[in-house]
């Protein structure tokens, strides 16, 4: 399935006009069933459709892991993912009709309270931070994004350790690209506590509830984070890192001692 499609624009530059073809990211709706039952419609780039499955299922706590799933099928051509559940995990009908309006792009879904975010595991002993590595990661990672190159309209995620990366994913949607690396994660079940995600969006909670489900205890982004973001991962022990970007970056929890 292509990920981008072609349109004739009138463009100008300067003094200049010409008509030409200009590429442009696909925004493909994507529907998810459970046991037959239509959970939510993703606005998303049609790609890793199977990993934005597991991945948003299980950040938003309607599976607990791949052992949750009997059988899993993708209908691309259609925009579908069916998830059949094993008979001795039932769905969770209290998350239905449980919806936040996230702060991200298009205004996604997702069926937590914020509130819980508390309840979440603090994490022990998180990695510690370290600015040239985290500096060459965001290098790297930055040169990754080929369809960012392209249209200018994704948004890109990366699972990273100390060696390098792990994986990666683009999607027009932040929350999409963080739930591909999730879900592509799970399904090889990697282990997560040692790995730092990068991403290219802004950190808001919703994003840091996300990492911190799975036990990340670094993330890392070239944009900024939000205040509740911040008080979150203070509050769960998680190192967050904004405005990487060359050799300059903020550190806004954990923040190591300076030499005096």
């Amino acid at each position: 399935m292509s990920y981008t499609k072609y349109y004739e624009i009138l463009k100008y530059n300067r003094n200049q006009e010409n008509i030409q073809e200009d590429i442009v990211i696909i925004e493909y709706p994507f529907t998810i069933f459970i046991n037959d039952k239509e959970i939510i419609t993703l606005l998303c780039t049609p790609k890793s459709l199977k990993e934005l499955t597991l991945g948003f299922l299980h950040s938003e706590g309607f599976i607990n892991g791949m052992e949750s799933i009997e059988k899993i099928h993708i209908d691309e051509e259609n925009g579908r993912a069916y998830v059949y559940l094993n008979k001795r995990n039932t769905f969770n009908e209290k998350l239905w009709g449980k919806r936040t309006i996230t702060s991200g792009c298009g205004k996604g879904t997702v069926f937590y309270n914020v509130i819980d975010s508390f309840k979440s595991k603090k994490i022990e002993s998180p990695i510690s931070i370290d600015k040239d590595m985290i500096s060459n990661m965001m290098r790297d990672f930055n040169k990754r994004s080929e369809l960012f190159q392209l249209t200018g309209g994704v948004h890109s995620c990366g699972l990273y350790d100390r060696n390098g990366m792990i994986i990666f994913e683009e999607d027009i949607g932040r929350h999409n690209a963080l739930d591909k690396v999730l879900g592509k994660a799970l399904e090889d079940r990697i282990e997560l506590k040692d790995k730092i995600i990068l991403t290219s969006g802004r950190i808001s909670s919703e994003i840091l509830i996300k990492t911190g489900k799975r036990g990340i205890s670094t993330i890392v982004s070239r944009s900024a984070p939000t205040s509740l973001a911040i008080d979150i991962a203070k509050e769960l022990n998680i190192n967050l890192i904004g405005f990487v970007r060359a050799d300059k970056m903020n550190i806004y929890t954990n923040i190591p001692r300076l030499d005096s």
